[in-house]
C-alpha cells in the first residue's frame, strides 16, 4: 500500500485518537493531500541517521477526524489510529513530504492472554489514569476502555507517560499476551511514582500543612 509518512517522536496506537499541529510547508501540503483523498498518513518513527523512516519501521496509520485549519495556514487535527504497518521501500515521487510502500499486519492468532491477566491490566490502569487525572487538575472519570483485549493493550499502551521509544516496542509487539504482560510489570512502578507524585501535589495544594492556605487581610 502506497501510503503518506509522518516521522514524529509520538507514537499513535490502533483504535486512539491523538491530536497534532501541523504548521510546516511540507506537512501542510500533505494534510491538504490526504484530505482531498482517503484522509490516511502514516505516523512513523525517524530513521536512524536521517529523518525519514527506515525500512523495516514499524508505524501505525492515523486518520484524519478533525481539522482545524488557522488563518496562517497551519492546522490543528485529531487523528485516530488504524492499521499497523512495516515500511518497506520510500518511493520516489515529486513531492515535498515522504511516501512509503508499507505493509499492514495485526497481532499473530492464538496470542491472546487469558482472560484473568486482562481484568489486571485494566484494573491497574484504571487506578494509574485515575491518579494522573488527579495530578492534572483534571475532573475524576474512569477512562472507557475496550472490552476487546487487542484493543484494550492499545489502550493502555498510549494511555502510558513512559518513554516514546518504549511505546513503540510495544507498538511493534505481535502478541497481544506479551504486549499485556509488559504492561502489567510496566504499570505498578508508574503507578507507585505517581502516587508519590500526588502526595506531594497534595501538600502543595494545602501549603504543606495538611489544610487549604487562606489569604487574611491586613
Amino acid at each position: 500500500m502506497r501510503l503518506p509518512v509522518f516521522p514524529l517522536t509520538v507514537v499513535l496506537f490502533p483504535g486512539t485518537p491523538l491530536p497534532l499541529h501541523i504548521f510546516e510547508p511540507r506537512y501542510r501540503q500533505m494534510l491538504d493531500d490526504c484530505l482531498a483523498g482517503d484522509r490516511r498518513f502514516g505516523i512513523t518513527p525517524s530513521g536512524r541517521a536521517r529523518e525519514a523512516p527506515d525500512p523495516g519501521m514499524v508505524g501505525c496509520t492515523a486518520e484524519v477526524r478533525v481539522n482545524q485549519q488557522l488563518p496562517d495556514g497551519r492546522s490543528n487535527i485529531v487523528v485516530l489510529g488504524g492499521d499497523r504497518f512495516i515500511v518497506g521501500a520510500l518511493l520516489e515521487e515529486e513531492l515535498q513530504y515522504y511516501v512509503a510502500e508499507v505493509r499492514t499486519f495485526q497481532d499473530e492468532p492464538g496470542t491472546l492472554p487469558e482472560p484473568e491477566r486482562a481484568a489486571d491490566l485494566r484494573a491497574g490502569f484504571i487506578r494509574y489514569a485515575t491518579l494522573i487525572r488527579e495530578l492534572n487538575d483534571a475532573q475524576p472519570q474512569d477512562p472507557e476502555l475496550p472490552e476487546d483485549a487487542v484493543a484494550l493493550s492499545f489502550h493502555a499502551s498510549a494511555g502510558l507517560e513512559v518513554d516514546h521509544t518504549i511505546k513503540q516496542r510495544l507498538l511493534a509487539e505481535r502478541s497481544t499476551a506479551r504486549r499485556v504482560e509488559a504492561l502489567l510489570l510496566a504499570i505498578p512502578p508508574l503507578t507507585a511514582a505517581a502516587e508519590r507524585a500526588l502526595e506531594v501535589h497534595r501538600r502543595a495544594h494545602t501549603n504543606g500543612h495538611g489544610h487549604a492556605h487562606l489569604d487574611l487581610p491586613l
